[in-house]
């Protein structure tokens, strides 16, 4: 059994722009691995408090999704400021995002009862809510459930592309390749972790920790 740190994060509103496109705003159905990070070292008060092997695990649910206008302000070629522009956005609602954090759980639970920054998930005016509890998680397959799998893991959900990790001047990012279920997949998946086996013996939820989430692999010094 390994303990670990389950962060519950819930936000009534919040949205995952899909980067890989121009223009338009495509929405993500659960949120990039760099943004979890982000909002872990918002917590910590920057990444210079973090280590750079930080990792986790994390599992998203939404109980509904839509598509409201918002105003852009968008610059021409030159930088300059051009008329506001409406444009579709795509949003989700009643998110629920689970992380599963199995080093320096001592910390996490004291950054996280009273975080730096405010907690926000995606958007800076999303904000979000966070409790921790300790649990054991047993070193066995789990269900994919709604997992961000790394896409060696599982066939089951959709295949996302998503930004890993973000240098800290925002120049290079490093993009992976993930499997997400927006409904669950009742699949089991070999990640070396998962929650203890639930009700009428069905088997618990695969911890797929990610790493490589941190900045200073792009070479850039962060001062500790």
């Amino acid at each position: 059994m390994t303990c670990a740190l389950e962060v519950t994060v819930t936000a009534e509103v919040v949205s995952f722009r899909n980067p890989l496109y121009g223009g338009v705003q495509v929405g993500l159905p659960c949120p990039p691995p760099a943004t979890i990070a982000g909002m872990l070292a918002a917590a910590a008060g920057g990444w210079q408090q973090l280590s750079p092997d930080l990792r986790f695990g994390a599992a998203f649910t939404a109980g509904g999704a839509g598509i409201d206008l918002e105003t852009y302000h968008p610059l021409d070629g030159r930088g300059r400021k051009t008329s506001p522009t409406p444009k579709d956005r795509d949003f989700l609602a009643r998110a629920v995002l689970t992380v599963w954090l199995v080093e320096d759980l001592d910390y996490w639970e004291k950054t996280l009862r009273r975080p730096v920054w405010p907690l926000r998930l995606g958007r800076s005016q999303d904000l979000a809510a966070a409790r921790t509890r300790r649990v054991e998680l047993a070193a066995s397959a789990g269900r994919q459930g709604c997992a961000v799998t790394p896409v060696a893991l599982s066939r089951a959900g959709t295949l996302l592309r998503l930004p890993t990790a973000v240098s800290l001047d925002r120049s290079r990012t490093r993009w992976d390749s993930y499997r997400y279920a927006t409904a669950g997949s009742d699949q089991l998946i070999e990640t070396g972790l998962s929650t203890p086996v639930g009700e009428e013996g069905m088997s618990g939820q695969a911890v797929a920790l990610i790493g490589g989430v941190h900045p200073a692999q792009f070479g850039a010094e962060v001062q500790r």
